[in-house]
């Protein structure tokens, strides 16, 4: 049921839609559970949208900016977007921002210079920004961060030796029942 009439809700759009917001809202919950927070860069790559090569070759500075590696048109990203956004909102997470700079950068006069990278063709400091705001979940980082030290605890006690194993045993008193 296809009608190419102005204000026509069209049923394939409607399905396609619903199934990508399902899509991104179980990315955002997969990596707010896997890491404690989810990133706009990482949802475009778990949907589909952009491959994680292309991704790589933007992160290293061999493309112009990553809405030219991605899949869809800027109308899909953009509705993407608004539906990180939506989630975000919805699942109380808190909104940080997180400047991109470029990877494999040299040293130069002993220091790294810093590149940053851009997210889209118009470079609006609005959409750069929806970009680059990580979505974070406190009760899951504090969580991991429970979790982690509970490990690190678990892994130091390992590393201690058991003093007991080294002292002699008195054969005959297990014997007498004394």
């Amino acid at each position: 049921m296809q009608m190419n009439t102005a204000g026509v809700i069209h049923v394939e759009d409607k399905v396609k839609e619903s199934e990508l917001i399902g899509k991104v809202y179980s990315a955002v919950y997969h990596q707010c559970q896997q890491r404690g927070y989810a990133a706009p860069a990482d949802v475009l790559v778990d949907i589909g949208v952009l491959p994680k090569q292309k991704y790589e070759d933007w992160r290293f500075g061999k493309v112009r900016y990553l809405e030219a590696v991605c899949t869809c048109n800027l109308k899909k990203l953009s509705f993407i977007m608004k539906q990180i956004r939506s989630y975000a909102k919805k699942s109380s997470l808190k909104p940080s921002f997180c400047y991109y700079k470029r990877w494999g950068v040299k040293k130069r006069h002993g220091h790294k210079p810093v590149i940053p990278l851009r997210f889209s063709k118009s470079g609006n400091p609005e959409i750069e920004k929806a970009y680059a705001t990580h979505y974070v979940d406190l009760g899951r980082t504090e969580q991991l961060k429970k979790e982690k030290m509970g490990k690190a605890a678990a892994a130091n006690q390992a590393e201690i030796p058991d003093e007991t194993q080294d002292m002699p045993v008195n054969i005959s008193d297990s014997r007498s029942g004394a």
